[in-house]
Formats: structure tokens, C-alpha cells, sequence
């Protein structure tokens, strides 16, 4: 047991951020344990849990964006909002870009390993949770068509029965509700050629599954590509429509806007070190 968890906290040090799935994903592929659910439940899940709480290796390191919390953002004055304001302000850094690049996601697990790439770049990551409901489609439609440049969406799930015709779906969906939008939708992973380069681990496809019919090999879920590997694989989607000068000068007009919202926030305060803001009188 000691070798798995030498083994779980190199791997977590090499590829972290990464989800529960894909450290397991990585054990089998490195052959620590055996490929069962088993392994996963009574194992990985049961030794994260421990090393966490042990603090043998950080809760950071573990994605996890499936469970989240509502509410409302309060802030405890004018300078704090004002302060936070700052800190968190983005230009629209594709606003003078050529093309619209989006980012689709079959598994909200996965967001937390993906989100700071497309953050990075100003790129929408868009999370379908299985097939994606109408509405869903629609308002992803519509913003492809209010934007009025080409469209470049890439997606990422697994490749099984459902997980291949959910990118069917996907794709129709969205053309059927911008008809006259220019989308190039591509696949991106998982793949055939990818399941062979890559040795990923696969899995018996289910035979429950009413879309197994045509459906041929074994299935490969998209958390057996390492995190690392994923978030290259983004960075190579986004980077294809960048135009690098044109985004290296909004992030400095980026940064100075900032640095203009910090001198606001600074001069807010009144003498005495009191924010004018938080007077109630």
C-alpha cells in the first residue's frame, strides 16, 4: 500500500491539477494496480481521501467541479468592491481576433484540469454533462451567431457509444440553431488514433448501452489522457486562431487598465486611512 501512495503523489506532483479518475487512469497505465472498480472505489478514492487528510499531498491538487455553490457577490464596501474590481477585470481579448474559439467538454469533472487554459486565453469552456438539453445548444448557438466570425469549437469526451454520438448531437444541435453561422467542429479527443499512440486505458464498451450496436472496440473514457497531455491539447486549439502580437498588446493595455482601476481604488481613500465609501453618516 505504501508503493501506491509513493506512486499516486508522483503522479499527482507531475500532471496536477487532476481529477480522481485520471490518477486512477495513470496507476493502471503505469501498471501499480489492476484496471477494476474495485481498485478505483476501495482504493484511489479511499487513499486520496487519507492522504488529503493527512496533508501528504495538497486539496489543490485534486480537481473537483462538480459540486459548487450559489450566491450572490457581496463585497463589505465601495473600496473593497472597487478592490476586487481591479483584480479581476479582463479585456475581451478575442474582440480583434479573426476567429471565435470555444472549448466543449463532456465531463464537468474535467472542467477544474481544463479551466485555466481557456482562462488563460479569454476562451469559453463550454461543459455539456452528457447530452446538453436544448436550451443548452440554443444559447450556445446564439452567441456563435451574435459574434458573426468564424466559429472554431473544439471537443473533448469519451469515446464510447454515448460519448461519440453526443458530439453528433452537439454539432446538430448547434448548426440546427445557427444555420447560417461559419462552424468548424472537430473532435478532438478521445480517438482511435489516440487510444493507440497514447496506450490508453480502455474499458468493455457496455453492452446496456442502446447506441453499442455500431459500435466497435472497447471504450476509452476521456480522463484516461493524462491532464497534462489535455490541457496541451487546448493550448494547441486555442493557440491555431491566435494572433500572438495582437493579444501580447491587449494584454499590456490589459494590465495598464488595471493599474489605472488601482490608482482609483487607492485615491478612494479618504485621510485617515477611513474609505469614503464606508462612511454612513
Amino acid at each position: 500500500m505504501q508503493a501506491i501512495r509513493e506512486a499516486i503523489y508522483e503522479i499527482l506532483h507531475e500532471i496536477q491539477p487532476a481529477t480522481v479518475r485520471q490518477v486512477y487512469y495513470q496507476l493502471v497505465g503505469r501498471g501499480v494496480i489492476a484496471k477494476t472498480e474495485a481498485e478505483y472505489k476501495s482504493t484511489v478514492v479511499r487513499l486520496l481521501t487519507a492522504m488529503r487528510r493527512a496533508g501528504e499531498i495538497p486539496f489543490g491538487w485534486i480537481a473537483d467541479s462538480t459540486r459548487w455553490m450559489r450566491k450572490p457577490t457581496s463585497y463589505a464596501g465601495l473600496s473593497d468592491m472597487m478592490e476586487q474590481q481591479q483584480r479581476f477585470y479582463r479585456r475581451a481579448l478575442w474582440d480583434s481576433q479573426a476567429a471565435y474559439v470555444e472549448i466543449w467538454l463532456e465531463k464537468d469533472a474535467l472542467s477544474g484540469v481544463l479551466y485555466d487554459v481557456t482562462a488563460e486565453f479569454d476562451v469559453p469552456l463550454m461543459v455539456t454533462r452528457g447530452y446538453s438539453s436544448i436550451s443548452y445548444l440554443h444559447e450556445a448557438a446564439e452567441a456563435i451567431s451574435e459574434n458573426g466570425k468564424p466559429a472554431f469549437l473544439y471537443y473533448f469526451g469519451d469515446y464510447d457509444p454515448s460519448g461519440c454520438d453526443i458530439t453528433r448531437a452537439v454539432e446538430a444541435g448547434i448548426r440546427e440553431f445557427a444555420p447560417k453561422a461559419n462552424i468548424h467542429f472537430t473532435r478532438v479527443a478521445v480517438t482511435p488514433d489516440q487510444i493507440r499512440r497514447l496506450n490508453l486505458t480502455t474499458r468493455p464498451t457496455k453492452e446496456s448501452d442502446s447506441r453499442s450496436r455500431n459500435f466497435e472496440g472497447d471504450s476509452v473514457e476521456v480522463d484516461a489522457i493524462a491532464p497534462s497531455t489535455l490541457r496541451l491539447m487546448v493550448r494547441k486549439c486555442i493557440e491555431a486562431h491566435l494572433d500572438r502580437e495582437e493579444f501580447r498588446r491587449l494584454q499590456v493595455v490589459e494590465e495598464e487598465e488595471r493599474e489605472t482601476l488601482r490608482r482609483i481604488a487607492r485615491n478612494f481613500y479618504a485621510p485617515g486611512g477611513k474609505p469614503e465609501g464606508d462612511r454612513l453618516e
